[in-house]
């Protein structure tokens, strides 16, 4: 009988923690009603809003099944990106100690777990590491309100199983901007600007870029955009208007800025030109 009670106390507790979130929704919706502009549909459909945007952000710190007991207790938010098709989890605990790290594909994912896992889901196709989120690309198809609770659960996952975050230690963070004996001076300041002034701009955003080399004779800065900039409607602007701008005034060597693309990504732009 005591397991009874227990059982029964379980399952109470999980339908007030339901009702805890959902009275937001109706006090909302209460308001609604009480505008005179506000048709019943309206009402309604701001409803199911509320109760999807609820659910989902609330899902990874409620986790706990009125006859499991508890499984695990993170709270994990959301952000969104410039880019539709990404969006980053910040999972109130560090992620990279040092740079990032992309994985445009599943084969890139091999070394990383958590990355595996994320691309184990269905309509996943790129996820990128910062230093305190993970930002997740789907493909056009897929929609968030079902990949939300399969991401937050791969995550909670992964910070309960005790895994490290990629196996091989060494090819954890790229160091691209990493400052060498060889580097001139301008590639030097290229550098710096990148890691100091750019980057954090863009991992606000939840992407990054990647150094690939400065060509002295044509001034050209090659670099490769990750993550949510991966792909983004106006990666071409960040690229054009804020990069370039920027390393053209503070260096004068530099002419111009481009982007590299990966293998997989030439053909994406390709196949996007062709149709």
């Amino acid at each position: 009988m005591t397991g009874f009670g227990r059982l029964i106390g379980r399952a109470l507790w999980y339908s007030s923690q339901q009702q805890r979130l959902l009275r937001p929704c109706v006090e909302q919706s209460l308001r609604l009603l009480h505008a005179s502009s506000s048709s019943s549909s309206a009402v309604t459909a701001s409803y199911r809003d509320c109760q999807i945007a609820s659910f989902s952000s609330n899902l990874a710190s409620l986790r706990f099944s009125p006859f499991g007991g508890q499984r695990r207790t993170m709270f994990i938010q959301t952000q969104s990106t410039p880019n539709p098709s990404s969006l980053m989890f910040h999972p109130g605990k560090p992620v990279m100690e040092v740079g990032s790290a992309d994985f445009p594909n599943a084969r890139a994912a091999m070394n990383s777990p958590l990355a595996k896992a994320l691309f184990g889901i269905d309509g996943i196709t790129r996820v990128f590491f910062g230093s305190d989120f993970v930002t997740v690309t789907k493909s056009d198809d897929a929609s968030w309100d079902f990949l939300k609770p399969e991401i937050f659960a791969a995550i909670m996952d992964f910070y309960s199983s005790g895994e490290p975050l990629f196996l091989d230690s060494k090819t954890a963070a790229a160091m691209d901007t990493a400052i060498g004996e060889d580097d001139s001076e301008t590639v030097a300041m290229i550098k710096e600007l990148l890691e100091t002034r750019i980057r954090p701009a863009v991992q606000d955003d939840g992407g990054d870029i990647e150094y690939r080399g400065f060509d002295p004779e044509s001034g050209i800065v090659k670099l490769r955009m990750q993550g949510a900039c991966s792909g983004c409607p106006s990666s071409a602007v960040t690229l054009k208007s804020g990069i370039e701008n920027m390393l053209m005034h503070y260096v004068p060597e530099v002419k111009s800025v481009e982007q590299e693309l990966d293998a997989e990504e030439e053909e994406a732009t390709l196949t996007g030109q062709m149709e």
